[in-house]
């Protein structure tokens, strides 16, 4: 990880002050990015580019707050949880097999399934799914028609046209109906700000989970919490990810750790004899 980090580093910094402007759009007019070309610090700051240009275009500031919560995702994965333990070489590798090997010994070592910010961000990423797909799917079955039954429903759309394209109170009255009627929203900018805010409210709280398990405030653990009347233990679903978390950290980095922590740390019992 470190040498494509500082190879990426490397390369953004040459670029950042000194790379010449390109016709990024295709129309022969080159855009400058640059510091040598006439740019400022913000050029560097994606949320803070994007904060600007809606500014300067006259739209409010959401998209460089919803783009925060893939950023400190990543700021969390990539920097807080490394310094938290003492070693970039437990931060999350880059590649699939090294983020799935992460995510297990994360699990193992931290309980992350039982924290709660895990929990609302698994709500977040879902249920934005889910939402999504209701909104999709609910537009697209309301669509106004402006085009004959042999052509595309799409074709009848035109940039920029003033009239509504899909008919908010028909999908309104269906989702109404098949869930209840307070379950629907009837303002269009109301359930776009909750479409934005459910999935980026839930990365938030993730990303937060992941900066406190980086200094070890980990998942709750309920082990052997249930016991009988005689002081037995009786095992819970709790004592089964509890087993699981140990077998995962017993098997990995199985030349530095031939026992998981967990247990090493507990005094041996003693023999007579």
């Amino acid at each position: 990880m470190i040498p494509t980090l500082l190879t990426a580093t490397s390369v953004f910094i040459i670029a950042f002050i000194a790379a010449p402007p390109v016709d990024i759009d295709g129309i022969r007019e080159p855009v400058s990015g640059s510091l040598l070309y006439g740019n400022n610090i913000i050029s560097a700051c994606y949320m803070g580019r994007e904060w600007e240009l809606s500014f300067r275009l006259g739209m409010r500031p959401w998209i460089a707050v919803a783009y925060s919560a893939p950023v400190a995702a990543a700021t969390a994965v990539f920097l807080i949880y490394p310094i938290g333990q003492g070693s970039f070489s437990d931060g999350m590798p880059l590649g699939i097999s090294g983020t799935f090997n992460f995510m297990i010994v994360f699990q193992a070592e931290h309980n992350i399934l039982m924290h709660p910010f895990h929990m609302l961000g698994v709500a977040g990423v879902f249920g934005g799914s889910l939402f999504s797909a209701m909104h999709g799917s609910l537009v697209t079955s309301s669509l106004i028609r402006e085009t004959t039954e042999n052509e595309s429903a799409n074709e009848g759309y035109r940039f920029g046209q003033e009239e509504e394209t899909y008919n908010i109170v028909a999908a309104h009255g269906y989702f109404g109906r098949l869930i209840f009627q307070y379950a629907s929203f009837n303002n269009s900018r109301s359930l776009h700000f909750f479409l934005a805010a459910w999935p980026v409210v839930g990365i938030w709280f993730t990303a937060l989970g992941i900066s406190t398990m980086a200094f070890n405030l980990n998942g709750f653990n309920f082990n052997q919490s249930v016991v009988d009347s005689q002081g037995r233990v009786i095992n819970t679903w709790a004592d089964i990810i509890n087993r699981a978390n140990l077998g995962m950290e017993v098997m990995h980095e199985r030349n530095a750790h031939n026992f998981p922590l967990d247990l090493a740390a507990i005094e041996a019992p003693s023999t007579n004899g």
